[in-house]
């Protein structure tokens, strides 16, 4: 069986360091042998969600589905002022269209979750956040999540962190989700 692994996060700005740390979880899952897509930046500038407003533009269509599609998901935000960025809840107030599914929001997905910031304080509280909005979707947070600070940790275009041991904890997150996919009941 393929698992399917879906990457939501980042920043509008290009190639930031929530996107650059995306790539690295997404590239544990694929290591694992899943089938990855990643939304990041531009994917997830959307609307503002609104459930009374039935036609979705195509790039919430797209999300939906991938979503819809999905056996996993990864989350990964960075910390604006405590708390998950307006761009990455946005597009998690669009799973409210998965409500009428088979398997309703996130049901039954494991979700890994990521935060990123410039300091302890704002990464632990948006990794936080991250992990009681799955819970309020019906996914299931991986064991290991992380909650990076950009400050000590950065990491490269190649996907290289200056601290190895953060790069190894957001591989390993990605290869959770393949895990608990392949053995959801």
């Amino acid at each position: 069986m393929t698992v399917t692994v879906v990457g939501i996060g980042g920043s509008l700005r290009a190639d930031s360091q929530s996107e650059r740390a995306l790539r690295i979880a997404l590239a544990g899952a694929a290591a694992a042998g899943a089938k990855t897509t990643a939304l990041s930046g531009a994917d997830l500038v959307l609307p503002f969600y609104d459930p009374a407003v039935p036609d979705r533009s195509p790039e919430a269509r797209r999300l939906v589905e991938e979503l819809r599609a999905a056996d996993g998901v990864i989350l990964v935000s960075p910390g604006y002022h405590g708390t998950v960025s307006g761009l990455v809840k946005n597009a998690l107030d669009y799973v409210e269209d998965l409500r009428g599914d088979t398997r309703p929001y996130l049901d039954g997905r494991a979700v890994g979750c990521i935060a990123t910031a410039a300091g302890w304080q704002a990464s632990v509280t948006t990794l936080t956040a991250l992990r009681s909005v799955v819970h309020a979707l019906r996914g299931w947070p991986t064991p290991l999540g992380a909650a990076v600070n950009s400050v000590e940790a950065t990491f490269d275009a190649t996907g290289d962190s200056s601290d190895p041991a953060v790069a190894t904890t957001l591989r390993t997150i990605g290869a959770q989700v393949v895990e608990f996919a392949l053995n959801r009941p």
